[in-house]
């Protein structure tokens, strides 16, 4: 009997914690951002609103944001990342609807890629965290066929500063020129270096 009731509260206790972490919402960010990419001739004003969720950390959210000035658009927006595991972190379609870019962040499983490879243009993966070449080198000879995928690793140092830089309310600068990049709000300025692991031949 006493075991019978012990395994009921545990059960009750699961469905409630499983409960609760469905309920918890995801957390607003909001950025503007002007952008000023000499390399690509871009110069815009977004203002951007970022969805954190409950298991994002404000490292990931900010490597997202730098992945949007990466690759800034009229029609790139935050697509439903950890939310849809049909979605990506980024996307960019056209009029029709079909993907032109498809952006994930972190480090994507093979056969996740591989599919998104068959259905966008082009695909680009923003890598961070200390196990990135791990990660890398257990996946990379796989993706050579992956013609249409480019993959950037962004070095730990950076993507913590980027980390300071998350509020609720953000005002950012962003530059590139020659391959660099600046992140700088009112107190902090970030050099981004990325490091090319794959260039995309389609």
């Amino acid at each position: 009997m006493f075991l019978r009731q012990h395994q009921l509260h545990l059960a009750t206790r699961k469905y409630y914690s499983r409960k609760s972490f469905m309920a918890l919402k995801s957390t607003i960010y909001k950025a503007e951002l002007q952008l000023s990419d000499m390399d690509r001739n871009y110069y815009a004003a977004h203002t951007l609103t970022l969805a954190r969720h409950p298991s994002e950390t404000d490292e990931r959210m900010m490597v997202r944001l730098l992945a949007f000035a990466l690759y800034a658009a009229e029609n790139l927006v935050f697509a439903k990342g950890l939310s849809d595991i049909e979605e990506p972190d980024l996307w960019q379609k056209d009029y029709t609807g079909a993907i032109k870019l498809w952006i994930e962040v972190g480090q994507p499983e093979e056969r996740r890629l591989l599919k998104a490879c068959g259905r966008a243009e082009q695909v680009v993966v923003v890598s961070y965290a200390s196990n990135s070449a791990i990660w890398w080198q257990g996946i990379g000879n796989r993706l050579e066929r992956a013609k249409n995928l480019t993959v950037w690793n962004l070095p730990v140092a950076t993507s913590q500063a980027l980390e300071k830089m998350a509020q609720r309310n953000m005002q950012l600068q962003c530059t590139i020129q020659d391959g660099q990049l600046w992140m700088t709000d009112a107190t902090n300025s970030v050099q981004v270096d990325l490091i090319r692991l794959k260039q995309s031949a389609a």
